[in-house]
């Protein structure tokens, strides 16, 4: 057959035409498994699998994907810089995420209940928390006649112990310089109420950012919380997250990050439970009789006999 006639061959690819096929023949070149490559770069497997298959749509958001793919393209090698462009051009070629939400479903009226059942079930309820309250007050009430007839040790008695108060813990000021420090290797991105980034990237263990002072209700998106030490003022605040899974939309402002330390249960609370000695335990002092009431006593004992 004359070599005309042939089919001219299929051109072949000048190479991979997404930033997900970049990353896995990286990847495949140097003998690495998606495991250790999420084990490395502190990305869930999920996510690298997502952004190796080309699914943006799974990751929370544009700026994870890219964040997630600059630091994988880290791991084996490869242009971070491009990557991450290519990346945002193929989230900008399939369309943004659209936000999530669950369906509200209607209750079914046959098991709602109905409006007679529920005023009995309140009328109920009101009578139990009279009865209670009535049965209380008799209570207290039997206990402060008790104590009037008692004597002095049974009213000390009666006076309920003072309440402890908690040691006071360092509390920082309401409003001051907020610091995020990395533990670990930590992507994370801080934005204010405009949406204005004043933070991208990934800092390395040790590094630290400064939110600035007069940002605007400052949020932050962060892959590790667990790895991210803040403080306010040089006061410790407790982690934004246990780092099972990435968080966004965090208030970062000081007066939040505040309120969050304040609502920590306090190390110094159980020492309010220590019992409060009170009168009534103090042995109650022996009386003394006179040979006078001794003698009575005797005698009353000891009637004497009538004369036959």
């Amino acid at each position: 057959m004359d070599e005309a006639a042939q089919p001219a061959a299929a051109p072949e690819r000048a190479g991979p035409e997404s930033a997900g096929d970049v990353l896995r023949l990286a990847r495949e070149a140097r003998g690495l498994s998606l495991a250790q490559i999420a084990d490395q770069t502190r990305v869930p497997q999920r996510h690298l699998e997502a952004i190796e298959a080309g699914d943006y749509q799974s990751l929370p958001s544009h700026t994870y994907a890219t964040g997630f793919a600059r630091a994988y393209a880290r791991a084996v090698g490869a242009d971070e810089v491009a990557i991450a462009a290519q990346v945002r051009r193929e989230v900008d070629r399939g369309g943004r995420r659209q936000p999530e939400y669950q369906p509200y479903e209607a209750p079914d009226p046959a098991r709602v209940p109905s409006r007679g059942l529920a005023v009995a079930a309140a009328g109920l309820a009101l009578a139990v928390a009279v009865l209670a309250g009535l049965w209380f007050g008799t209570d207290l009430l039997r206990r402060g006649d008790s104590g009037a007839n008692g004597g002095a040790s049974t009213t000390v008695a009666a006076v309920p112990p003072a309440t402890p108060v908690a040691a006071s813990s360092p509390t920082p000021a309401a409003g001051g310089q907020v610091v995020l420090t990395a533990q670990g290797e930590v992507w994370m991105r801080v934005y204010d109420a405009a949406d204005k980034t004043l933070y991208l990237g990934t800092l390395a263990p040790g590094a630290r950012f400064e939110v600035p002072a007069g940002a605007d209700r400052p949020q932050i998106n962060v892959g590790r919380p667990d790895q991210l030490a803040i403080t306010v003022n040089g006061s410790a605040i407790p982690p934004l997250g246990d780092g099972r899974r990435a968080i966004k939309d965090v208030a970062i402002d000081a007066a939040s990050l505040i309120a969050r330390g304040q609502g920590a249960p306090s190390a110094t609370s159980t020492v309010a439970t220590a019992p409060t000695r009170t009168a009534r335990s103090r042995p109650r002092p022996r009386r003394v009789l006179t040979e006078t009431q001794r003698a009575n006593l005797d005698s009353a004992a000891s009637p004497p006999r009538a004369a036959d």
